[in-house]
């Protein structure tokens, strides 16, 4: 294990920035912390001046607009700022101070539409404004010719923030009956284990380029829901996307190959494994 490389967060406070800040702590790496009242990722010049003066190795960029729905009218000016300008701002410093970057996108670049699995390779279609904007981001990553490894992830959860699981876990606790969709198909992602895959790939000097990283296994948000609540005494209907409209499309089949991840050697646990070895649910 590379010992004496400095790491650089930004999104220090969201999901994914707060995973990241612990395992660096935990395993006594060296590493600075941004979140977006420290460093604006949008303002080119503050990246700039960051990364100059803090010489990370690698720019570990958590960063990210995720509100899909809000990305689609109010937040739409933002979900691009963030997720297009601001990673092509980190990678174009990144690639002016020699620095690494791991870059994190989102299933969502893909349109859900095939019954096979994507893998890195399969043409990319997003059909709603977060899933453009972050495919805009990896390009931007790509033009600026940046030693990156950009991963693409899905439905994400872990203690720090918030996500389906609390969501579940705060429902049940008021409603007798809950109601979720069994149309959607996709693999849930443990942030630790995203976190953890992050510095393997760094520690073993695998090859840059994209990767796809979630947990092993598949299942609807029904699946999912009935995992977490198994041991909530309270009814879960599954029910058609129609009947929960979204302002932003999601994909109806975006399991992700895991393939290429596994060919590294990293061991990837099942979905089931990491929520409770998470902690967040009764076991």
């Amino acid at each position: 294990m590379i010992r004496n490389m400095k790491y650089m967060i930004t999104g220090a406070n969201g999901q994914l920035g707060q995973e990241l800040h612990e395992l660096l702590e935990d395993r006594g790496l060296d590493f600075v912390a941004y979140d977006s009242k420290t460093l604006d990722i949008t303002n080119r010049q503050l990246v700039f001046e960051a990364i100059e003066a803090q010489k990370p190795d690698v720019v570990l960029d958590a960063a990210a607009y995720t509100k899909v729905d809000a990305a689609e009218d109010e937040g739409k000016q933002i979900n691009w700022q963030v997720n297009r300008d601001g990673s092509k701002n980190l990678a174009q410093a990144a690639k002016a101070f020699a620095s690494k970057l791991v870059y994190i996108s989102t299933d969502y670049v893909f349109d859900g539409t095939s019954s096979d699995e994507y893998s890195e390779n399969d043409p990319t279609n997003p059909k709603n404004e977060y899933g453009k904007a972050k495919l805009a981001g990896e390009k931007a990553i790509l033009d600026a010719a940046v030693d990156a490894y950009i991963i693409r992830t899905s439905w994400v959860f872990g203690k720090y923030g918030n996500n389906f699981v609390y969501t579940m876990q705060k429902l049940a606790k008021t409603h007798p009956k809950l109601t979720v969709v069994n149309d959607q198909v996709g693999r849930p992602t443990w942030t630790k284990t995203l976190a953890e895959f992050i510095l393997y790939l760094i520690d073993h000097q695998a090859a840059y380029g994209t990767y796809n990283l979630s947990n092993r296994g598949t299942a609807s948000w029904y699946d999912f829901a009935k995992e977490i609540l198994n041991n909530y005494s309270l009814e879960i209907k599954a029910v058609n996307s129609d009947q929960f409209p979204q302002k932003a499309y999601r994909p109806r089949h975006s399991v992700l190959s895991l393939k290429k991840s596994q060919q590294t050697g990293f061991i990837i646990p099942t979905w089931q494994e990491a929520l409770k070895m998470s902690g967040m649910i009764d076991k």
